[in-house]
């Protein structure tokens, strides 16, 4: 598939019209309605019940990888305040739960032996989710490798995709039986992208020279956990969630359009179309053509998997321009913050109508079955006064999405979730604690719990109507 930019949109920080107030019902009574959040943001217990070591606990101990010296040793302390966070989920009106699975926790070695600790530990997670009519919502890969599998390459070895099929195999044998939706990888872009490429992610590693295997790897291993959960668990809903930004050149000439195809290809085709049978877009950014050289016999359909789902993850737009001084990719990003539009606290752009161009943009796909917004959030500068956290901007933000969200699937687009990013305020990778996103404001040095205006928004947003 060639992907069709609009050529002739530079800012898209504007709501979508309307013609009546957001309502629960304009999505329809099967829409799902969840929060997302993954297990090293929020868990903390990193060296409880026998979980070892992941890269990001390795990395956060490296002087100035994260900002403020911030580690998530403790985090939010979600793996002995679960309990009191679930039901803060259904307070908040939420009935759907996407967390994801330690691969350090179930398998400390990264293969082999398995802690029962932490099948127990997520045993009584689901459960607990069951309880209070949460359906609960696994994701397998949230960036948490165990180190023990970076020293032998991490994803840069081929031996990798054995590793993940049989972790997957694990989880699937051990919650399976109550647990229906399944996330393959969470954002393996930014895997590639920061964590091998850049270095600004764990497990820090830079060089160009990664990127490619590290992205055919990850591609393989998507399709292959597919693969297995659909073996293991025939009647599971399967999907795969990608970080995806509308892409939009910063002028009509024709290095800038080539640049924005180019960062297309690499933001939002990279990945899914391998999945779909229709190889890596060589068109639009020839480097990859070099991918060849890890590449085996047969390859090419192991990519392949038929996705029920996929989850799309949207924060905002870029804007790109030609650049001589960036190699390989030949482009920049015209940051936000100097294009006089609307920003968050992170200087991304409040761009509604790109969730609704970027739902279009994979609705077009043959073989796309099914969308899900898997994450969707803004990080502002919240401070709590009062006992209240009165963050309008979020709920602004949150508003004009899923203004845009709602049209897109009024024009036929087939979006059947939406989860919020996120229920508490985290970890958030290199940022540390400095990024809030959570509906729900967390003290970390008291660990007590706050509902921000926002997700109180949402409760009444979200609370049915009586017939």
């Amino acid at each position: 598939m060639t992907t069709v930019i609009n050529q002739h949109t530079k800012q898209s920080g504007h709501r979508p019209s309307t013609t009546s107030p957001l309502a629960r019902e304009d999505f329809g009574s099967d829409f799902k309605w969840g929060v997302a959040t993954a297990a090293y943001q929020i868990e903390g217990a990193v060296h409880d019940d026998g979980r070892s070591d992941c890269v990001w606990d390795v990395f956060a101990r490296k002087k100035g990888k994260i900002r403020n010296g911030d580690h998530a040793r403790h985090a939010c302390d979600f793996y002995h305040r679960y309990e009191q966070d679930l039901e803060l989920v259904r307070e908040l009106g939420f009935e759907q739960f996407r967390f994801s699975i330690s691969w350090s926790r179930i398998l400390p070695d990264g293969h082999g032996r398995v802690n029962q600790a932490g099948i127990d530990y997520y045993n009584r997670l689901i459960d607990r989710c069951i309880a209070l009519g949460i359906e609960p919502w696994i994701t397998l890969y949230h960036w948490d490798l165990p180190q023990v599998l970076e020293k032998s390459g991490g994803w840069k070895n081929r031996r990798i995709v054995e590793w993940f099929a049989e972790y997957t195999a694990v989880c699937a044998h051990a919650f399976g039986d109550r647990v229906r939706h399944w996330i393959v990888l969470n954002e393996p872009m930014a895997v590639a992208g920061l964590g091998y490429t850049t270095g600004e992610h764990a497990p820090g590693n830079k060089g160009i020279h990664n990127f490619l295997p590290v992205v055919h790897h990850l591609a393989l291993s998507q399709a292959e956990g597919g693969r297995v959960l659909r073996r293991l668990l025939p009647e599971a809903r399967i999907g795969n969630a990608i970080s995806c930004s509308y892409v939009v050149p910063n002028s009509q000439s024709a290095a800038d359009i080539r640049a924005a195809r180019r960062a297309d290809a690499l933001m939002n085709r990279l990945f899914i179309e391998p999945a779909l049978g229709l190889g890596y877009p060589k068109d639009a950014f020839p480097f990859l053509s070099n991918i060849k050289r890890f590449m085996r016999e047969g390859d090419r359909e192991r990519l392949k998997f038929d996705f029920d789902f996929w989850g799309l993850q949207n924060y905002f737009s870029v804007v790109v321009q030609h650049s001589y001084l960036a190699p390989v990719m030949w482009l920049k990003e015209v940051p936000a913050t100097l294009r006089n539009v609307p920003t968050t606290g992170l200087g991304w752009e409040v761009s509604p109508m790109g969730m609704y161009e970027i739902l279009k943009q994979f609705h077009r796909y043959q073989g796309v079955r099914e969308l899900v917004i898997t994450e969707n959030g803004a990080a502002f500068k919240d401070k709590p006064q009062d006992g209240k956290v009165d963050d309008q901007e979020r709920t602004g933000y949150y508003q004009e999405y899923l203004d845009a969200v709602k049209k897109a699937k009024n024009e036929g687009v087939n979006i059947t979730g939406y989860f919020a990013w996120t229920l508490l305020d985290n970890f958030e990778w290199a940022h540390g604690y400095s990024a809030r996103f959570g509906l729900v404001f967390v003290d970390f040095k008291t660990q007590e719990r706050t509902v921000k205006e926002s997700g109180k928004w949402f409760a009444r947003f979200l609370k049915k109507t009586e017939k």
